[in-house]
């Protein structure tokens, strides 16, 4: 009877859960329209509505209710109740790995393809294996946090003492299981912050010098400024975004992190900021473009059903006109740091191509940060100078 309502309740999520809404907005309403449900009956909610989005565009002619038995089949490893009840001879099989799984769910239903998943696997930046890839989907992403100096023995305590199970991933970056409450775990919120491995692991093209000026040009919450403060807080920052709300979000980030010294403008990128920048140049910009985010779909996997591929083009439309629009405040010699947060490579390799061709910067070193090898995003990062 559990199962059955557990079904129930998700067939009401799906049916009231609109299009274009990212679920981590979508859910908590529901929840405080339905204040009968427990946090058990949350979990299990969301477990379920968020495995049905990871089977992508898979065989979208069967019935809703199949197509989340295969889902829960493939993304859990360890048996419950809900697969339990309604597909018994596969949740004896739930610990398989992966290709045994797959291979368990193509002779159940001849249609299925992975490559059905994901379709856009022809448009995938170079050196981004396919296969490991289209398999990540499976696989929850972890939370990952970065420590700030002087506090991981502070924090390390708190999840030792919690029984919470982490991994220290270096230069103070640290993963764990995702859903962690850190807030209720760890007592000072000013030690850490919430930062995806790859986004971290982007700050090593960043290089920065004492005293130098610096553009966070599509700052949005600010997380690669704080990376390049913690790097050296000397440098002179500008922070910019088009969105008002969002500036108001890094202002207070800034002030936990107890970052206040810098210049924030709100700017449209795509279009000419001379007159107000007219008297900047920089000795390194940051350039984090607006992108598709499908490196980031392992998180939000609902994006997967509602995707367009006519949004890579409009993308690298924009991504190029924001480029147009930046390098010219770049001092000779010093670098743009483009990163984006999608696995395409029209918004990745060919708008590094675009910056080299059209706007004359020389590539230093360009690089996709595979984060499906290790239950994170996946992201791009390339290191230009201006000649």
């Amino acid at each position: 009877m559990k199962a059955i309502n557990q079904l129930k309740t998700f067939q009401r999520i799906l049916d009231e859960y609109p299009a274009e809404t990212p679920l981590s907005k979508f859910l908590p309403g529901f929840y405080r329209q339905n204040k009968q449900m427990g946090s058990t009956d949350r979990r299990i909610a969301g477990r379920l509505i968020y495995n049905y989005f990871r089977l992508g565009r898979a065989l979208p002619d069967l019935p809703v209710d199949d197509r989340l038995f295969i889902a829960e089949f493939l993304c859990n490893s360890q048996l419950n109740s809900f697969l339990q009840h309604f597909k018994p001879e596969w949740a004896a099989c739930v610990g398989f790995d992966i290709d045994e799984k797959l291979e368990m769910v193509k002779t159940a239903y001849f249609g299925f393809k992975l490559d059905d998943i994901f379709l856009w696997t022809g448009q995938l930046s170079a050196g981004i294996n396919k296969n490991a890839f289209l398999r990540s989907f499976f696989v929850q992403p972890d939370l990952f946090i970065r420590v700030y100096k002087g506090f991981e023995p502070q924090v390390k305590i708190a999840l030792t003492a919690a029984e919470v199970v982490f991994k220290d991933e270096g230069n103070g970056c640290l993963s764990l299981p995702n859903g962690t409450r850190l807030e209720a775990l760890i007592a000072n919120p000013h030690s850490y912050e919430v930062q995806d491995l790859s986004s971290q692991r982007t700050a090593e093209y960043f290089k920065p010098e004492k005293w130098e000026s610096w553009w966070d040009a599509c700052a949005a919450s600010g997380g690669k400024s704080l990376l390049l403060h913690d790097m050296e807080p000397t440098v002179k920052l500008v922070v910019s975004d088009i969105r008002e709300s969002i500036l108001a979000n890094l202002d207070e980030r800034f002030q936990q992190a107890g970052l206040t010294k810098y210049q924030k403008k709100l700017l449209d990128l795509t279009q000419n900021n001379d007159l107000i920048l007219h008297d900047y140049a920089f000795d390194g910009i940051i350039l984090d473009a607006p992108c598709t985010g499908s490196g980031t779909w392992g998180r939000t996997p609902e994006m997967i059903s509602q995707f367009d591929i006519h949004k890579i083009e409009f993308f690298q439309r924009l991504q190029q006109s924001i480029a147009r629009n930046v390098v010219k405040h770049l001092k000779p010699g010093k670098p743009l740091i483009y990163i984006t947060c999608s696995v395409f490579k029209a918004e990745n390799e060919d708008v590094v191509n675009f910056i080299v061709k059209e706007l004359g910067l020389k590539l230093e070193k360009q690089t996709v940060l595979k984060g499906y090898e290790n239950k994170a995003d996946t992201m791009f990062v390339a290191r230009l100078v201006r000649i």
